[in-house]
């Protein structure tokens, strides 16, 4: 009969004897490996015994389709954004889970979606946002429009940048980018009708996508003047024609009117038109009393001009805004750059889906996804936001901390599988 023996729970046995052969014999490790080789193989965990350690409940890896669900990027009226992985090309998207219950509660909801993947179809642009895929879960009721990825816009940027605005030669840079998206949706007939920072977003390497055309309207080819009855956009960027309330107006000249609000914007760090409600609001666009800062100077002072101007007829065309000397000379760097906001406190913008791969991929039954030992200080080093495995009993005063000072995991030894 073995005997029977008792350890501090602190300390591991070190010697290999027979009750040590035994219990290597369950771990299905070589005979003369000593504890000190199962510690350093990940075997065993040990934790400092004056160290709080929690039980975290892991989040199992999801799938759409053959996309890989990520983290969270955002938020809006109209659903939720996550970072997704194309199982198959390694390629990192954004994907818009859209829950058909609550478009119907939004006016136009479902019709706007619709109308941006339509459009979306047909357009292939370096500066338009790219569609990449829809899948449709009828039993759910949810739809998934699969996006390329961007790692921010230019409103999260202006709101951690210092004045909320950039410097001219980067806002010359997004400009530039801006006015080349709409030239190609204007020679296709599409005027965007919400043009605004938030609208504007970045890939990894600064190139500028033109998003969100829920409100856009592809014109007909035969009207030249591109003549429109109805605007959805953001109130503080609609031209004096709307908001005087005309019943007809040009589609172009309204993209124009709202690129000039944005420049505005970018360089100001203000909005050329303020009003305590949008009835305020649009009574001061009507007016169109423009008060540029004095720190605006020129050529940028008439371009900013030329695109405002209250008279459609008179307001800057493309052509004349591509041809314009702050459009076309070379800015120099004379100040910082303003850089890309963290996402979560993670300022590389590392993928999320890696840690949801690893969890899947790193146990062997779907039961061992589901829980893990997580000592206080890795909470503490584990940037903000991130949800690979969220902790839910640090938070929760009612949770007594659990201590575990030794983990035995032999699923840890397996090798990798494929899904």
């Amino acid at each position: 009969m073995m005997e029977q023996r008792e350890f501090d729970e602190d300390v591991m046995p070190s010697a290999i004897d027979d009750d040590d052969d035994v219990f290597k014999d369950l771990l299905n490790v070589p005979a003369d490996w000593s504890a000190n080789d199962c510690l350093s193989t990940g075997i065993f965990n040990s934790f400092d015994p004056n160290e709080v350690v929690y039980r975290a409940q892991k989040k199992p890896c999801k799938t759409v389709g053959k996309y890989v669900m990520g983290d969270l990027l955002g938020e809006g009226s109209y659903g939720k954004v996550k970072e997704v992985l194309d199982s198959e090309t390694l390629v990192r998207c954004a994907a818009k889970i859209l829950k058909k219950k609550k478009l119907k509660r939004i006016p136009n909801g479902e019709k706007n979606v619709l109308n941006e993947i339509q459009l979306l179809k047909t357009l292939r642009h370096l500066n338009v946002i790219e569609l990449v895929d829809v899948i449709v879960n009828e039993e759910k009721e949810k739809m998934y429009i699969l996006l390329e990825y961007c790692v921010g816009g230019l409103q999260d940027m202006l709101e951690h940048s210092p004045g909320s605005k950039f410097p001219c030669w980067q806002a010359h840079n997004y400009f530039s980018q801006l006015i080349n998206g709409l030239e190609y949706l204007h020679s296709r007939g599409i005027i965007h009708k919400d043009i605004k920072p938030g609208n504007l977003l970045l890939t990894l390497d600064e190139t500028l996508k033109i998003s969100d055309f829920g409100t856009a309207e592809a014109l007909s080819p035969f009207d030249p003047e591109g003549i429109c009855a109805s605007s959805q956009g953001s109130p503080a960027f609609q031209p004096p024609e709307i908001a005087n309330g005309a019943d007809e107006y040009s589609g172009f000249k309204i993209d124009i009117w709202s690129s000039g609000v944005t420049l505005y914007n970018l360089v100001t760090g203000e909005y050329p038109f303020e009003g305590d409600n949008v009835y305020r609001l649009f009574e001061a666009i009507g007016k169109c009393n423009i008060q540029i800062p004095g720190f605006v100077t020129e050529p940028l002072r008439s371009l900013l001009v030329g695109m405002l101007k209250k008279d459609p007829k008179k307001r800057f065309t493309l052509r004349t805004i591509q041809t314009h000397p702050w459009f076309v000379c070379r800015h120099p760097r004379t100040s910082e750059k303003v850089p890309f906001p963290p996402l979560r406190g993670d300022f590389m913008h590392n993928m999320t889906v890696l840690p949801y791969l690893f969890n899947y991929h790193s146990c062997e039954t779907p039961s061992d996804n589901e829980e893990e030992y997580i000592t206080e200080q890795l909470i503490k080093d584990r940037p903000n936001g991130s949800t690979s495995v969220p902790i839910d009993d640090v938070n929760d005063p009612s949770k007594q901390p659990w201590h575990k000072p030794i983990v035995c995991n032999v699923k840890k030894m397996a090798s990798c599988r494929l899904s």
